[in-house]
C-alpha cells in the first residue's frame, strides 16, 4: 500500500477503475481510510503526485476526524442517545442507573463487557423495530444480523433478512427506528427511487431529521473501541 510520507505518514488505498477519467481522493467519514481512485491505465507515480498536491486538504480532513478512544471505567459512552459514565459496580450484569452505566467484574474487561451489553441491547431494539415496520407493510423479517460495519448502517436482502450496525444503539432511539424503517422499506423497493422514499415516509414520517443526524453525528459512534 503506498504511503504519503510525513508526520504522521498517510496510507493510501489505490482503486483502479475502468470508468474513472481522472484522479480523485476520498476520506471515509467512518474510519478515516484514504482512497485514491484512478483510471485503469494511469501510473501509480502520477496518482501519488496528485495525492501530494492535495496533501494540505488531506491532512486537514484527517485531523478533523474523531480519535478512536478505548472504553474503560471512568469514560463516557452514548447509550440510546444519552452519554453515560462507566462506573465500577458489583452484581452480575451491566446496567443503567441514572446517568451511569454500572459495570461489574474485572475493570480491565469493562470495555468488552459494555460492548457485549450494547450488542445485546441493539439486537433487542432492532428486532422489535424491524418486526413492527415489516408488519405495517405486510412483510416478514426472516433474520436480523448485527455487524460492526463501517460503510453502511444497514442493508436488506431479497429474502427478507436484514443487517445492521450494532452501533446504532448508541444513537438516539428515533435514529435507530428510522434506519429500521429504511431497511424494511427495501422489502418493497430494492432501490432508492421516489417509490422507495414514499414507503419510508409511510413507515417513519419526517425521516429527514434522523437522516441528517446520522450524516452529521454518526461518524462519532465509530470512535469508541470496546476491546473486543
Amino acid at each position: 500500500m503506498p504511503v504519503l510520507p510525513g508526520s504522521p505518514p498517510v496510507e493510501i488505498v489505490l482503486k483502479r477503475s475502468a470508468r474513472a477519467r481522472r484522479f480523485s481522493l476520498r476520506v471515509s467519514r467512518l474510519d478515516g481510510r484514504v482512497t485514491l481512485s484512478l483510471p485503469a491505465r494511469a501510473r501509480e507515480a502520477e496518482a501519488m503526485d496528485f495525492a501530494r498536491a492535495q496533501e494540505g486538504w488531506l491532512r486537514e480532513t484527517l485531523a478533523a476526524m474523531p480519535s478512536r478512544a478505548g472504553v474503560g471505567i471512568g469514560s463516557e459512552v452514548p447509550v440510546e442517545g444519552r452519554l453515560l459514565r462507566l462506573v465500577a459496580a458489583t452484581g452480575r450484569g451491566v446496567r443503567v442507573e441514572g446517568d451511569s452505566l454500572l459495570v461489574p467484574g474485572d475493570p480491565a474487561q469493562a470495555g468488552a463487557r459494555v460492548g457485549a451489553f450494547l450488542k445485546a441491547l441493539a439486537r433487542e431494539r432492532l428486532v422489535a423495530a424491524s418486526d413492527r415496520h415489516a408488519a405495517a407493510i405486510g412483510r416478514t423479517v426472516t433474520r436480523v444480523t448485527l455487524r460492526d460495519t463501517r460503510s453502511r448502517w444497514g442493508s436488506c436482502a431479497h429474502d427478507g433478512s436484514l443487517m445492521y450496525s450494532w452501533r446504532l444503539v448508541m444513537a438516539p432511539p428515533s435514529v435507530l427506528d428510522y434506519v429500521a424503517a429504511h431497511e424494511v422499506a427495501h422489502m418493497v423497493e430494492m432501490n432508492h427511487s421516489d417509490r422507495f422514499w414514499a414507503v419510508v415516509e409511510r413507515l417513519y414520517p419526517r425521516w429527514q431529521v434522523q437522516r441528517k443526524w446520522l450524516h452529521a453525528e454518526g461518524q462519532a459512534l465509530h470512535a469508541y473501541r470496546f476491546g473486543d
